[in-house]
């Protein structure tokens, strides 16, 4: 993932904006979209190498090491704890219906038996083992999604040519390369990875942005031609329910099939990255944030999100109709941090309990703020309350004729009022959850 400096506010060059043309979406894509759209949950996974040294996943490029003193990091990357299986069902425990996880990251390094390249996992490390497979087998079992992140760009791949705006302090990076050739290679991989790993259920692209220009001032037209045409349909034609997503922070581009959103609800721009709300499209969409404050392990980081804020970032993210792609960093040897586990199971108990109001439903009629948002299925308007200090609401303009109005966890009528204002209504101290108080209309039909 990217670091905050890096801020995106550029001037797109058509030409390098191309992809699949004439794209149609097939019966399975469709299906796929509506699939990944009711899901609302899912789990990240940023790992490799890099966990090694416990400093993120930028570490090659934040303390800028060598290609040669990196390239021996592979030789202690040992995960012999890793246990796919109790991966899968943690995630199914906390409500997730999908996982996505790093197959190869801007280090460079592959996390799968990749025949294109001998710098990954069964090749370069003692484990030799390939965890994606593993992956791969567990999930089937579990009836888990798989989603495959793909980075773009490459701190170490010689043909990785012209350079981009990040990497630049590595030694070791060649003075020439061969764009062309560097895009056969992701192809091949990407190949690899929709070939021999039964159904993936998405690729998740990176590092777009890396391509940029930049005069000290301002972002300006990309440096190179990523060749998405070519690469989107490859995709499709090898596994045509595969959805792609690309973490560029633009509208979304011909042969895209969902948006994303990095550390940011839709329409939102507290990174200085974010998607302006001109810019969101019609495709289902997807938040994805991390658990503490860095994506790949980071022995120092403090910054773990309470439960409550979790809880309620899942359910701001519906409230914008949109998923939440929730982060962890598996430690080297293949364990999950013991504070990452306790916070998914207790956002799995909300979920029992609540999921109804999330799994499948799509963006409420009211618009979201920092103390509501709303969700709405099958004709029933779910309002869920987050400021557990507020108790009297007016929803200006309310459409639909309400027919019943209850608290969700008690089961008893709401007082309300409809008039010229919009719909006013209190929530009396006894019936407020310090997380999420949420109000069940039905309207009539």
């Amino acid at each position: 993932m990217r670091k905050a400096f890096y801020i995106l506010l550029f001037f797109m060059s058509p030409a390098f904006l191309l992809a699949q043309k004439k794209y149609v979406p097939s019966k399975e894509n469709l299906e796929a979209r509506g699939w990944f759209e009711d899901a609302k949950f899912g789990l990240f996974i940023h790992w490799g190498v890099y966990s090694v040294l416990g400093d993120g996943e930028w570490v090659m490029n934040n303390q800028n090491i060598s290609i040669d003193s990196y390239e021996k990091l592979p030789a202690f990357f040992n995960p012999v704890d890793y246990k796919p299986e109790e991966w899968v069902k943690m995630a199914k425990e906390a409500g997730m219906k999908y996982i996505t996880i790093t197959s190869r990251h801007h280090d460079g390094f592959s996390m799968f038996d990749t025949k294109v390249s001998d710098y990954n996992i069964v090749d370069k490390t003692p484990y030799k083992k390939d965890v994606l497979r593993a992956l791969a087998d567990a999930c089937r079992k579990e009836n888990i999604k798989l989603f495959f992140y793909y980075s773009l760009l490459d701190w170490r791949h010689d043909d990785y040519f012209p350079r981009g705006r990040t990497g630049n302090g590595i030694e070791g990076r060649a003075a020439t390369g061969d764009w062309n050739r560097y895009i056969d290679f992701m192809k091949g991989q990407l190949t690899e990875l929709l070939s021999n790993y039964g159904d993936i259920a998405g690729i998740w692209f990176d590092g777009h942005w890396d391509q940029k220009e930049w005069d000290g001032k301002n972002y300006g037209a990309l440096k190179a031609d990523w060749h998405y045409d070519d690469i989107y349909e490859l995709i499709h034609s090898l596994q045509p329910q595969c959805l792609i997503g690309n973490n560029h922070h633009l509208a979304p581009i011909e042969g895209e099939d969902f948006q994303m959103f990095e550390k940011d609800l839709p329409g939102k721009n507290t990174t200085g990255w974010g998607t302006n709300s001109s810019d969101i499209g019609a495709l289902p969409k997807e938040v994805c944030e991390t658990i503490n404050g860095s994506w790949g392990f980071n022995l120092q980081d403090k910054k773990h999100k309470s439960d409550k804020e979790l809880i309620q970032y899942l359910i701001n993210a519906a409230g914008y109709g949109s998923n939440l792609l929730l982060n962890v960093g598996p430690m080297p040897n293949g364990e999950i941090q013991p504070e990452h586990i306790a916070s998914l199971k207790q956002m799995g108990k909300w979920l029992e309990k609540y999921g109804n109001t999330i799994y499948g439903s799509r963006q409420g009629p009211v618009a979201p703020s920092s103390s509501m948002v709303s969700t709405q299925k099958d004709g029933v308007v779910y309002l869920h309350l987050l400021d557990e200090q507020q108790d009297t609401y007016l929803i200006p303009e309310f459409k639909g004729k309400i027919k019943k109005m209850m608290f969700f966890d008690k089961g008893k009528k709401v007082r309300y009022k409809v008039d010229e204002f919009g719909l006013t209504f209190r929530v009396p101290k006894e019936h407020r959850n310090n997380i999420d108080t949420i109000i069940r209309i039905e309207l009539e039909e």
